[in-house]
């Protein structure tokens, strides 16, 4: 009974070459992870911004300061990870450098400039 079922549910694939049927899962895959994508662009917290930060090398008190600061300049939604990996790629810098600059107070111009200024779709 359930070779039927199978049988019944695949009828719409029978047809199809193996390139088209890779081409039919990546899609169907596609379809599947992009709301999943669309969230974790959209929603965010400062717990995960401190959890992405804390993975990335930081202690949690720099990793808890860079977050307050990020909040402090309506940012969270880029992505406080996103922010130190930016700083770091436009300066030059590795990543912990780049965070301390910005724990210590640095380079939140340079921040404002590129994710405030529409530059920051990379």
């Amino acid at each position: 009974m359930e070779n039927i079922k199978f049988e019944d549910e695949r009828k719409h694939l029978a047809n199809l070459t193996d390139e088209e049927l890779k081409t039919r899962f990546w899609e169907l895959a596609e379809e599947i992870v992009e709301p999943l994508l669309d969230m974790g662009r959209k929603y965010t917290s400062p717990s995960i911004e401190r959890s992405v930060l804390l993975r990335m090398g930081f202690s949690s008190v720099e990793a808890a300061k860079i977050v307050e600061t990020v909040l402090a300049h309506n940012l969270i939604g880029k992505g406080a990870g996103h922010i130190v990996y930016r700083i770091a790629k436009e300066n030059n810098l590795e990543i912990r450098e780049a965070g301390l600059k910005l724990y210590n107070g640095e380079l939140w111009d340079q921040v404002n400039n590129i994710f405030k200024g529409g530059k920051a779709n990379d």
